[in-house]
């Protein structure tokens, strides 16, 4: 089910702009990415970090791709986004000796400290190569492409989280089985 919140934003800007224009796709991805928020808050009753950064980068470059007509402001939310992610993901980690992900995922997942070492750095790794990814189609080709990227590339994500959710599974398991030897009388 949250995959598919997550997924609603895209594909609603991805048929606004197919049928109109980058303008009014944009005005969709505004309004869509607010009630993504909406539900997202209705069903957690908080939002994270990650979707508070998401609405105000939505909401900021969008208002000025509208206000000052101009579409590379769209187009380069992603860079922005991802870019600030890794580095400071890099910057918590290598500088700080802080593990984000541990500190906002630590609760719901008991995993080795190694592994969120891994994770993190694969967090950062990742954010980088989406970064430079979008900003090479922005640079590179049409608006045209950009979008379709938009859509399509959703195959990284999910490539990863996939591949994430390989990679911790032996350790939840492992996890798992202590609890329950830890229950038991």
């Amino acid at each position: 089910m949250k995959i598919l919140i997550d997924f609603f934003p895209i594909l609603l800007f991805f048929g606004a702009y197919k049928y109109y224009d980058i303008y009014v796709g944009t005005a969709v991805l505004m309004a869509a990415t607010v009630l993504q928020m909406a539900l997202i808050y209705g069903i957690d009753r908080k939002l994270q970090t990650m979707h508070k950064i998401t609405l105000v980068l939505v909401l900021a470059f969008g208002a000025l791709t509208l206000g000052l007509h101009d579409e590379r402001f769209i187009k380069w939310k992603p860079t922005v986004l991802y870019g600030a992610m890794a580095l400071g993901l890099g910057i918590a980690v290598w500088a700080m000796h802080k593990n984000f992900l541990k500190l906002l995922l630590g609760s719901q997942l008991e995993l080795p400290d190694a592994v969120w070492h891994k994770l993190n750095i694969a967090w950062v790794a990742y954010c980088a190569f989406m970064a430079v990814v979008n900003a090479f189609v922005v640079l590179q080709f049409s608006t045209e492409t950009w979008v379709n990227f938009k859509l399509w590339g959703y195959v990284f994500p999910l490539t990863f989280i996939i591949a994430q959710g390989f990679y911790v599974a032996p350790y939840l398991k492992n996890s798992e089985i202590a609890k329950d030897e830890s229950s038991k009388p």
